[in-house]
This record gives C-alpha cells, structure tokens and sequence, in this order.
C-alpha cells in the first residue's frame, strides 16, 4: 500500500488509517503446523454450511495436505475444503476429494548446494514425520508409508527411534 500512496494510486489518509497497527502473518508453507488444524476448522464450516456430515480427514489427505506449498494461503486452504466436503462421498475426506493440484504436490526440493542431506537422514526425519502425524502408531505409520511393520521396526531401530518417546505399538 506505500507504494500506491507513493504512486498515487492508493489514498494517503485511507492508508494511514489503515496502518494503525501492522500484522505480519506469515505465509502458510512457513508455518506447517497451522495447516492440519486450521483445514479441520475449514472442513467443519464447510460440512456445516452445506449441510454433510463430514467428520476428517483421511491421513493420506492430511499428509497431501502437509505437502502442498499453499501459494494462495488460507483463502486457497478454505476453498479446498469446500471442494472436498462438496465431493466427499463419505463421512471423511479423502485424497480424491482434494483439487488435482493438491493430490499431485511434491514437497519442494530442499537439496541446495552445500546442503545435501544423507539419504538416511532425510529417510529418518520422514518417518519421524510420518510417526508424529499418526500419533505415535506404528501400524499406521507403516501403512502410510507403504511398507511392512517389521520394515519399519528395523528402520526405527536403526535410527535409534524404537521403544522411545516418538513411538509406540499400537
């Protein structure tokens, strides 16, 4: 808005009225731990509004979700939501309810010069990842991640996360 005061475009008292108090809000992919619950806030308005009796996500959409960079914040977050309460054909929304764009995100690369990470590690950190999400369930943890629980007990053996804090068996 400064730059349109500068420019003319923008009314000078209008945006010193404005600029009572300034709010930086990070953007959304900056904040990672807001998206889950916040796109359950959203799912809830939505089923609401439209009348549907949809209680979550499943955790393939919540993990899509975690995903995706989110360039148009929460205002695309809430649309999303509206779309899949709107095509959910059960009581949970599913990955086939969430826009294509959302379905096919990859999380961008984080490899940059000077900052490649050891395959193990970022293998580790994901399945750390996967393990908080699904609260600690290794079964789940395993079906997530298509592999066998006896693969993931050696994995999380391997990297020193069997039997602790960020696992259980249940």
């Amino acid at each position: 808005l400064a730059h349109g005061v500068a420019e003319d475009t923008f009314r000078q008292d209008l945006y010193y009225r404005l600029k009572v108090v300034e709010l930086h809000v990070p953007p959304l992919r900056d904040r990672r731990d807001d998206i889950l619950p916040l796109a359950r806030l959203l799912l809830g308005e939505a089923a609401v509004r439209m009348g549907r009796k949809i209680s979550a996500l499943t955790p393939h959409a919540a993990d899509q979700l975690l995903r995706y960079d989110w360039p148009g914040n929460v205002r695309e977050l809430e649309n999303a939501m509206e779309r899949a309460v709107a095509l959910a054909r059960g009581n949970r929304v599913d990955l086939d309810d969430l826009p294509e764009e959302i379905r096919q995100a990859f999380p961008k690369p984080v490899a940059n010069e000077g900052t490649v990470q050891l395959l193990s590690d970022v293998e580790k950190e994901y399945i750390l990842a996967v393990l908080q999400l699904n609260g600690g369930n290794q079964t789940r943890t395993a079906e997530q991640l298509g592999i066998g629980s006896a693969t993931l007990y050696r994995k999380l053996k391997k990297y020193g996360l069997s039997g602790g804090a960020h696992a259980d068996s249940r």
